[in-house]
């Protein structure tokens, strides 16, 4: 089976990776390849968050039992909060083919790109500070406390966005979301996944070439050599009919030589005659 893709998105609270990556699973996977990985998390479910869908919503306990467990890829606490990653279930999904995407902060991105160092890595960042700040407070979720922080926090994980393989700057959301579906095709499209995806493509048209060679080169060698005999044969009488339309013109020529003096004796008697007839003239 070929193996999937991870992508890491990360992005200031704010600069819209969530609904970017929301639209593209509602809008571009109709053939089921792509994937969101479900994080778990302390922190309480907001309006309209459901809990398996959104997060595995879990207490402070269980998440530190799972830590114990090593269940998680990578894991972090965030204002106070646990978020973290299962091993099992991105396993199981990029070893059917589909492609997964983690939606984390820079320090998540970087733990995961070390264990898995052919992740590859998408940073979205705000048109500019003002604008995510507008964003935040449209919210209205955080306190003008939290929005501080958001504010704050978002200085550090923009300042890693260098350590990424690709950057949108989300001004307009549907060029954005193009962007990003870009990169996924884009990806699709590389030699090494191509070739692994289509092992069997590609083991079919070699084991064809070489059947075909086998079998038609001598046959070409054959047709080849008959071709070039048929080009001589060709040559040679072309050659022979030159030569005796040559020698043809010559016999002309030569038998036009040898009776231009019998032509000429013959019109001066004719002459003389006709000079004796007419003695007056």
């Amino acid at each position: 089976m070929p193996q999937g893709t991870l992508y890491i998105v990360s992005a200031p609270s704010g600069a819209g990776k969530s609904s970017l990556i929301n639209a593209l699973l509602r809008k571009f996977n109709l053939d089921d390849s792509l994937r969101l990985s479900i994080s778990h998390t302390t922190r309480e479910p907001r309006p309209n968050e459901v809990n398996h869908e959104s997060y595995h919503f879990v207490s402070i306990p269980e998440f530190e039992e799972l830590i114990a467990r090593d269940a998680f890829l990578e894991y972090a606490n965030v204002f106070g909060n646990y978020y973290g990653t299962s091993k099992e279930i991105i396993n199981e999904w990029l070893s059917q083919g589909k492609d997964v995407f983690f939606d984390i902060d820079w320090q998540g991105a970087r733990n995961i790109k070390a264990k898995m160092p052919d992740a590859i890595k998408i940073f979205i960042l705000p048109p500019s500070l003002s604008e995510l700040q507008r964003r935040l407070i449209s919210r209205g979720q955080d306190s003008p406390e939290v929005i501080s922080k958001r504010m704050a926090a978002a200085m550090s994980e923009i300042s890693h966005y260098d350590e990424y393989d690709y950057v949108i700057i989300n001004d307009n959301f549907d060029e954005s979301l193009l962007q990003l579906r870009s990169i996924i095709l884009s990806t699709r499209c590389k030699l090494d996944r191509i070739q692994e995806n289509q092992q069997q493509l590609f083991a079919d048209m070699k084991r064809q070439a070489k059947e075909y060679e086998e079998a038609w080169l001598p046959c070409a060698s054959a047709l080849s050599a008959a071709l070039a005999a048929a080009k001589q044969d060709a040559a040679a009488k072309d050659a022979a009919a030159a030569s005796t339309a040559s020698a043809a013109q010559a016999d002309t020529s030569a038998a036009d030589a040898s009776t231009a003096p019998e032509a000429t004796e013959a019109a001066e008697a004719s002459s003389t005659e006709t000079a004796t007839e007419n003695p007056q003239a």
